[in-house]
Order: C-alpha cells, then sequence, then structure tokens
C-alpha cells in the first residue's frame, strides 16, 4: 500500500521500568515527610513524590545502596497558586523500599536549590 506506514517508519515509545522497590520507597519517603511536617492538613510534598510512573522523577536523587530522595514541601496548594515552598527534605530509603534509613535533611530549603517545583517534562 501507497503511503501506509510501515514498521521502520512507526514511533518506538520506550518507558523506562521503575521498579516495585523504587516505588515503595518513593510513598515511604513522601508518607514520612508528611508526617515529620505535620500532617496533609499544613504540609504537601513537591508533585514528584506522587509520580510513580517515574518512582518520583526529579525527586529521585540516586539508587546505590538504597533510594535517596531530595524534595521540596510547603502549605497546601504552594505549586498550584506560585507561593514558595517552606521545607527541604532529603531522605534515604533502603533497597527493599520498606525502611527509612536516614532522613539527612528537614528543614527550611537550602540556598543552591532552586525553590520553584520541578516539572519532570522539562526540568530532565
Amino acid at each position: 500500500m501507497v503511503g501506509s506506514p510501515t514498521l521502520a517508519t512507526l514511533p518506538v515509545w520506550s518507558e523506562a521500568v521503575v521498579s516495585r522497590a523504587q516505588i515503595r520507597a518513593m510513598n515511604l519517603a513522601r508518607g514520612t515527610a508528611v508526617a515529620e511536617n505535620g500532617g496533609l492538613s499544613v504540609y504537601r510534598p513537591e508533585p514528584c513524590m506522587v509520580q510513580t510512573s517515574t518512582g518520583g522523577g526529579a525527586c529521585f536523587v540516586s539508587g546505590g545502596r538504597g533510594f535517596t530522595f531530595n524534595f521540596l514541601g510547603g502549605r497546601p496548594g504552594w505549586p498550584e497558586d506560585g507561593s514558595q515552598p517552606t521545607t527541604e527534605t532529603e531522605i534515604e530509603i533502603g533497597p527493599r523500599g520498606t525502611d527509612v534509613v536516614k532522613i539527612w535533611y528537614n528543614g527550611v530549603p537550602r540556598s543552591g536549590r532552586p525553590l520553584a517545583p520541578r516539572d519532570p517534562l522539562t526540568d530532565q
């Protein structure tokens, strides 16, 4: 057929596979930060911490001997209304994604860190 796409011309969709352990780790890191910062009525983590398809996306720092996440947080609505975050959390989760190894930092956003929430589609 003339004009029909062939296998050679069809786009190839590729997605990185995110392990179940990484998804568990992301969920545990987010839940721990929420608990440490007063609960969902007063605190919301950066949107990348709910992106299970990317395993934390821009918030995922490393997966060496476990999973480390670094993310901002603030009052409910902070990312959507453009207000500044009030908290930065850096947390390490064990390799199975089931235990908190250490909260490395949970406080005022450190200098040199972008204060706007990161967009995983544009901030690579």
